[in-house]
């Protein structure tokens, strides 16, 4: 037992640790959402994820992403593994360089129990929502979190059991909204939220 491990413990007892370390989680994006949502998951416990995107870090990303100055032109995904091992170094992370599409999206996520959606592109979101929704995963997908102010405009929207939207359902990122850190982080803290409650307080365990 490491020491985030032995800190953990002061917080959540056994049964509940359990619980969170039976689960896989994937990550379909390691932008704002993704970066942010899976650094709050790891600190909440969690400790087996798949991580996919394709992109490296630029200047842009510094201003809400989960990465540093010193990691600009690193690969997301190797960057965010660095960082989330930083908070736990016994994590487990598949860190996969790809980008994803019809043909390889099976195999990328249908080990995990748990999906999330945090892409910016919408063809990227209706790609995993469509591949995900009715497949008994919880799926956790986003829509709107652009701009500043009316944080409280931030809410999560259940569509049926498994599947939820978190955001204002109407600031998409623009030229004239622009991502920046307090709504993306808001947004990826409900999501990784929605993921602590659903397995501490569901009934994830038995089906």
């Amino acid at each position: 037992m490491n020491y985030f491990e032995e800190g953990l413990r002061h917080y959540l007892n056994k049964n509940q640790i359990e619980k969170i370390r039976a689960v896989k989680i994937g990550i379909a994006g390691a932008g704002g959402l993704g970066s942010n949502c899976a650094f709050n998951l790891a600190r909440s416990g969690f400790n087996d994820f798949k991580i996919v995107d394709f992109d490296s870090i630029e200047a842009t990303n510094l201003n809400r992403q989960f990465y540093f100055y010193d990691q600009i032109n690193m690969q997301k995904v190797e960057a965010l593994k660095a960082n989330l091992m930083r908070i736990n170094p016994d994590i487990k992370i598949n860190a996969i360089v790809s980008m994803i599409n019809e043909e390889n999206i099976t195999s990328l996520f249908d080990d995990c129990h748990i999906v999330v959606e945090a892409f910016d592109k919408v063809e990227y979101k209706r790609l995993i929502v469509e591949k995900y929704y009715s497949s008994g995963k919880l799926l956790v997908s986003a829509s709107g979190l652009g701009g500043w102010g009316n944080s409280d405009d931030i809410i999560i929207r259940r569509v049926h059991s498994n599947f939820y939207v978190v955001g204002d359902m109407i600031s998409e990122v623009s030229e004239s909204i622009p991502p920046i850190s307090p709504r993306v982080n808001i947004v990826a803290a409900k999501q990784a939220d929605i993921i602590l409650n659903y397995v501490l307080e569901g009934d994830f365990m038995n089906g």
